[in-house]
Parts: structure tokens; C-alpha cells; sequence
């Protein structure tokens, strides 16, 4: 098995150790974060040490790493984190969980986590440290930019263009042939119908059109 560093000690750190644990082929042998955050010296029962000296002790030459931060900052801290250790010399391990439908046409990046429940449909690409949380769909020829965070229930739709370090929201839905521009976020339950310019987009909730019958136009 492929042995691991992971950085990072929070609750997606803790989620990572889970999955990597009973559904991988690689095996985490310690933690790390920054010298000013080290508070013990382990981390879900294995050794804690600082990043700083990291290379001392898990040299990159012997072991792998993942970087497990969120969105914190706009994904940007987890991109400063994943410069530093290509920086250091670690190869930076991604995981798919078993569990989703994808197609061997689906390109991922480095340090990327894909959690179960997705739908991915062919000629995807995901770009580097991208996260998708459980339960997406990700349609046909769609390309999903470095440093995002995908969160649950989204659809993302075909041939659809996700600018890096995007946010997307629980249950948004991006329409065919959008492009969200670098540093977009999506808002939970929004729905993009057109191209976006780096911002915030929320809404609009569903507005009642009339009453119920069989030849209703939807």
C-alpha cells in the first residue's frame, strides 16, 4: 500500500482517515499541520508533527501526502497548503470512492477527494484539488477548474465550464453550456442559467405561475 502524510487535523481530515482507511490503497501513517497549530503529538491515533519539518521525518522520496482543507478562504488556503507540498516534493494522492458511476473517460487532477453517490458522465474533467461531496451529478464534457468545492446534491450539466476555486452550493444547478468564471459562488438552491462574473449568486426561489392541470406549460 501507498503510505500517506495527511495534512491537516480537522473534521475533514477526520472524514479523509475514515475513507482512505476502509476504501483505499493507501495507508495514512501521520498527520501534519502547521508548528502553530500542533497542540499533541498525535492525531486520530497516529503521529501529529509540524509541516515545517515534515520532509524529516516522511521524507517525499518515500511517502505520498493529501491535503484535507476545506473551502476555508474560497479554497484558497487549501491551494496555498497544496503549492507548499508539491513545493516539498510530495506526489499529492487523490481518492474516488467506490461507490459513484463514472466512466473511464473522466480525467481527475491531483489531490482531489470524490465522496460516494456521483454521477460523473463521460468526458468529464476534473482539474486539481477539487472536492466533491456526496451525491452529485456532473454531466457530459463538463470541466470542473482547479482548488473547487462541490458540495452535495448539485447538478452540473453538460458541456458546463467551472471557473478555479469556485464554490458551489447544496442543491444548485448550473445549466448546459454555462460558464461559471474563476472565483464564483453558487448559492444553496441557486440555479445559473447564464455566464457568470467572479461574485456571489443566490436564488431565486420557485414562484407560483398558476394552477395545477394537465396541459400545464413547465
Amino acid at each position: 500500500m501507498t503510505q500517506i502524510v495527511v495534512f491537516g487535523t480537522g473534521t475533514f481530515a477526520q472524514l479523509v482517515d475514515f475513507y482512505f482507511d476502509i476504501d483505499s490503497d493507501y495507508e495514512i501513517v501521520a498527520f501534519t499541520v502547521d508548528e502553530e497549530h500542533v497542540d499533541s503529538d498525535t492525531a486520530y491515533g497516529r503521529p501529529l508533527v509540524p509541516f515545517e519539518s515534515v520532509t524529516d521525518e516522511y521524507p517525499p522520496d518515500e511517502y505520498d501526502m493529501f491535503v484535507a482543507v476545506g473551502y476555508r478562504e474560497l479554497n484558497e488556503l487549501r491551494e496555498q497548503k497544496f503549492n507548499e507540498a508539491n513545493t516539498k516534493g510530495y506526489d499529492l494522492v487523490s481518492y474516488v470512492n467506490s461507490e459513484i458511476t463514472h466512466w473511464d473517460e473522466m480525467t481527475i487532477g491531483e489531490n482531489c477527494f470524490i465522496f460516494e453517490d456521483q454521477t460523473v458522465q463521460p468526458f468529464v474533467e476534473i482539474g486539481d484539488n477539487v472536492i466533491l461531496w456526496s451525491g452529485n451529478h456532473v454531466g457530459h464534457h463538463s470541466t470542473i477548474g482547479d482548488h473547487c468545492f462541490v458540495t452535495s446534491h448539485a447538478v452540473i450539466s453538460g458541456y458546463v465550464e467551472i471557473g478555479a476555486n469556485s464554490f458551489l452550493g447544496v442543491n444548485s444547478t448550473i445549466l448546459d453550456e454555462v460558464t461559471l468564471a474563476q472565483k464564483t459562488v453558487v448559492g444553496a438552491g441557486a440555479t445559473i442559467v447564464d455566464d457568470t462574473e467572479s461574485g456571489v449568486y443566490i436564488g431565486p426561489a420557485a414562484e407560483r405561475r398558476g394552477d395545477a392541470s394537465t396541459d400545464t406549460n413547465l
